[in-house]
């Protein structure tokens, strides 16, 4: 027997096995009760991810990185990032063969559109490649690419267990919620990050898997690495009420920067777009990330080290490895630094991801913030006289920048709170959170993940209605039973084809299929029952232009408004011209409280 037929003989009793154990436990098991077990080991192998991918990314980092001066510029920064992302866009272009960016929106989108399906190979591909990535130097954060493996692991886990749609859903949820705990040891996080970034509702059903999920994905987390928080942080200096002015500001501040970061983020990715060679966009991409990170050292890779530095009071400990090592003792050229940081962050993280490296925009965000939050209070101490803790807004930017880039302002409190261990700056970063929120809500209605998907109208929200609407697909309520009528027919035939007909409407079609009018019964009653004009009118004479079109690739909350618009009950559909029948707000209707009654159950 040769290899081929081995390999094929196991494979085939693998998938029997396989198979028994499913068909066992839809006989035994409710799919309810099965719900727990499966977010359990979804919480297990997205814990087991998480470390994988963020033990890669750092060992390669270390490699490369261990023997450079801190005293002095460093010309390998020039060379590193963009020999990384030259082996992520092979990796991607002959081996993945399958875009894996955007790993958040991708995830948003199979939720939307796709029943809350992923490919097996999202459920690897995307640790390899942003390991490569990061560790080379790109400017991206990991966590974005472990939202997009642990929800491929949980569609693909519940897939195997042949689960529904809607649970599929909460699958998926709990996939990249363990993929958040594990990766940063937060587990109250990793579930708020699947409530507020992804939008999973949160019910009866939902709680328990997610929880599940993230709570054991934060135990691996912990059993393999220890019980240290991932930012070390002191806070030696006790919060004061005559600070919530100041924090106020901040929080504002923090809003704004959020809107820079989101703007200049979309604004590369369109000039990214602009490029339709793959040689021109990693050129342009490596060449000024390469520059950036010779320039501002933080920049390399996550950033944490810079994150640490401030957290810890190493200020200068920020210009290490870079040419102006010098002037780490004068604090304005410190301000400025930072400054020059926070600018140049946004155009770092898109010229990683523009010219083909894969990571997210999470830990940017992260980053960002912490250096907003230093440079608000470094500067005011400076300026005025003051003695706010840099520290302390350092952490409470944090949470700001990350709440306003990701409209999660519950998710940002927790998360940097379970990072740093800052639970006593609770109020602050209530404080600080929820006004960066509302400051970018005024300018930007959706987070960095979605609006990518909101203009296209593809997006899944929290409103109920429009989660439901997303869900339904034109295709499964086009009603084909109208009878065609042609154009040059006589009203004779007309009444032929009324009379075997079951509706009161008929669409007019022309010879190569293009929908031309409609004839309602209503508006020729009065004439149908006049023989002596049998022979002397015809259809082009009575037939009437339907108040709108709906094209077949339209999604169904355009339809709904094109309804309401209207104020019709039933409108034509066709493509590219051509007629394909009717669609009617009644069976939407109905369609619409089958699959509400499905996605709502308890």
């Amino acid at each position: 027997m040769s290899s081929i037929d081995t390999k094929n003989k196991v494979s085939r009793t693998l998938h029997n096995w396989l198979m028994a154990i499913v068909l066992w436990r839809e006989n035994h098991i409710q799919e309810k009760s099965f719900v727990i077990v499966l977010s359990l080991i979804v919480g297990v192998l997205g814990g087991f991810a998480a470390l994988l991918l963020k033990g890669m990314s750092h060992y390669i980092a270390q490699f490369l990185t261990s023997f450079l001066s801190t005293t002095q510029g460093n010309w390998l920064f020039f060379i590193y990032p963009a020999v990384g992302i030259l082996i992520t866009v092979l990796f991607v272009k002959y081996v993945v063969r399958d875009n894996i960016s955007h790993g958040v929106t991708k995830v948003l989108y199979a939720i939307s559109q796709n029943k809350s399906r992923l490919k097996r190979h999202n459920t690897w591909t995307s640790i390899v490649a942003s390991s490569v990535t990061i560790g080379f130097g790109g400017s991206v954060g990991a966590e974005g690419p472990i939202v997009y493996t642990g929800a491929a692991i949980g569609s693909n886990v519940g897939q195997v267990f042949r689960m529904s749609p809607r649970v599929l859903m909460i699958m998926v949820g709990c996939g990249a919620a363990a993929g958040i705990a594990g990766i940063f040891k937060a587990p109250i996080a990793g579930m708020l990050f699947t409530l507020e970034v992804l939008m999973i509702d949160l019910t009866t059903v939902s709680v328990m898997p997610l929880l599940i999920s993230s709570i054991t994905a934060a135990t691996v987390s912990y059993a393999l690495t220890g019980y240290d928080v991932e930012f070390f942080f002191v806070q030696s200096e006790a919060f004061a009420t005559p600070r919530i002015p100041y924090v106020i500001m901040l929080g504002t501040f923090c809003g704004l920067v959020s809107l820079y970061f989101t703007k200049v983020m979309n604004m590369m990715e369109n000039v990214f777009k602009r490029m339709h060679s793959h040689v021109k966009k990693y050129l342009f991409g490596a060449l000024l990330l390469s520059c950036l990170i010779f320039l501002f050292p933080p920049l390399y890779g996550e950033g944490y080290t810079a994150i640490v530095d401030l957290l810890g009071g190493n200020v200068s400990g920020i210009v290490n490895g870079s040419i102006f090592y010098a002037d780490r003792d004068s604090v304005w050229f410190i301000a400025l630094f930072i400054l020059f940081i926070i600018l140049a962050k946004a155009f770092a993280t898109s010229a990683t991801n523009g010219a083909g490296g894969v990571g997210g925009t999470f830990a940017p965000s992260l980053y960002v913030g912490c250096m907003a939050g230093f440079l608000f209070a470094y500067l005011i101490n400076n300026m005025f006289g003051m003695d706010l803790s840099v520290k302390n807004f350092a952490l409470m930017g944090m949470a700001g920048v990350m709440s306003g880039v990701m409209h999660a302002p519950l998710m940002g409190i927790f998360l940097t709170a379970e990072l740093t261990g800052g639970y006593d700056l609770f109020l602050p970063l209530l404080i600080v959170s929820t006004l960066s929120y509302g400051t970018i809500k005024l300018f930007e209605p959706y987070s960095i993940y979605a609006m990518r998907l909101a203009r296209r109208g593809e997006l899944l929200t929290h409103h109920k209605d429009k989660a439901v609407l997303t869900l339904l697909k034109i295709n499964s309520v086009i009603e084909n039973d109208f009878i065609p009528v042609r154009a040059d027919m006589s009203l004779k035939e007309m009444v032929d084809a009324i009379s075997k007909s079951n509706r009161n409407l008929f669409p007019v079609v022309g010879d190569s299929g293009e929908l031309l009018g409609v004839v309602l019964l209503d508006e020729i009653r009065n004439i149908m029952f006049r023989p002596d004009l049998y022979r002397r009118m015809y259809v082009n004479e009575f037939m009437s232009t339907p108040p709108a079109q709906i094209e077949l690739s339209e999604n169904m909350e355009k339809v709904m408004k094109t309804f309401d618009t209207t104020g019709a009950w039933n409108l034509p559909v066709v493509n590219d011209g051509k007629y394909v029948g009717f669609v009617s707000k009644s069976k939407i209707f109905n369609s619409y409280r089958r699959v509400l009654r499905h996605y709502s159950e308890d």
